[in-house]
């Protein structure tokens, strides 16, 4: 019998790391430690799983990131000590509470690098802040956030908040004023129909990604939309209460919520919104695909050549009766 995988769901999503394009492995170690550190204790089939995964990472990010990881699992008395060694930590000794940092860390260089003293262009400013996501990674980032359970989504939206990742346009606030309103009516009817109307509407979402949206019983991704429109804590409680039995009812459903909207920034929701506009257009594109010109110019059988007919050479008339003067 296999044993389930620790985190279900990352290992497809580390293809994105051999991409051209967004770089995503940041958020991807960033989220695989929050997740390990959540538990006081893992078994070895969990703990082999973790080194397997954040080994191939660590040696591949940004600075920042991986101080930020080694400043986690420092302070984590179960961090596997692979794991220790590699970010250059000491594993705790029987009268030690935390791991210690090396004693002799290199020191970077001196004079900085002919790359490091340019400075970046207006392109690159906005490539290093602001790298918009592929459709098909949009679509793969989706579906690791609708698979995930309730701790790991959590998780994945706040490590959305520091990746480069490009977030979706603020939704003009006269607009989500008036959809604030029609959504807090219906959802106090229980009007789920109107409900997914009117926030597929706002938010430019398609119909299939807006049901998805609200029907998801965990409410993460409701919680996630409505922070996209900015909508008060105390109203999204309301929806909460009202708009779905199954939720509203739960009390620890509700508290579990509630407290992750107020932890949620709104960058980590608009960063999830343009994942799902943009997983939509990766539906579209394969949808469509064979109908494209020049897939159906590759794809037609050559034609026989026809054979030009033969010109025939025009007959010479001769006079019979006439005269040659």
């Amino acid at each position: 019998m296999t044993t389930p995988p620790l985190f279900p769901g990352f290992d497809g999503l580390m293809t994105l790391s051999r991409r051209e394009g967004v770089d995503i492995r940041p958020t991807l170690l960033r989220v695989l430690t929050d997740l390990y550190v959540q538990a006081s204790k893992h078994s070895a089939d969990e703990a082999r799983q973790f080194v397997e995964l954040t080994s191939r990472l660590i040696d591949q990010v940004d600075d920042a990131t991986r101080a930020a990881v080694r400043a986690r699992l420092a302070i984590y008395p179960a961090t596997p000590v692979e794991i220790l060694r590699q970010l250059g930590l000491k594993p705790a000794q029987a009268d030690q509470v935390v791991p210690l940092a090396a004693e002799m860390i290199p020191s970077p260089p001196s004079t900085p690098s002919p790359a490091a003293s340019r400075p970046l262009s207006e392109a690159e400013k906005r490539m290093a802040s602001n790298l918009a996501m592929q459709p098909q990674d949009a679509a793969q980032v989706c579906e690791l956030f609708f698979r995930a359970n309730a701790s790991e989504r959590a998780s994945i939206l706040y490590s959305l908040a520091e990746t480069p990742l490009k977030a979706s346009p603020r939704i003009p606030q006269a607009r989500a004023a008036r959809a604030i309103e029609a959504l807090q009516m219906a959802a106090w009817v229980a009007d789920v129909e109107s409900f997914t109307l009117e926030l597929g509407e706002t938010l430019i979402l398609p119909t299939r990604v807006a049901v998805q949206v609200v029907s998801d019983l965990s409410g993460e991704p409701l919680a996630c939309a409505m922070k996209a429109l900015s909508m008060p804590s105390m109203l999204f409680e309301h929806v909460l209460l009202f708009l779905n039995a199954e939720i509203g009812t739960s009390v620890n459903s509700v508290y579990r919520l509630s407290r992750l909207y107020d932890r949620l920034s709104e960058r980590s929701a608009l960063v999830m919104l343009a994942a799902w506009r943009g997983s939509t257009m990766a539906v579209t594109r394969a949808k469509y695909r064979s109908a494209l010109y020049d897939d159906e110019r590759q794809r037609a059988r050559p034609a026989p050549a026809q054979p030009r007919p033969a010109v025939q050479p025009a007959a010479v008339r001769t006079g019979t009766g006439g005269s040659n003067g």
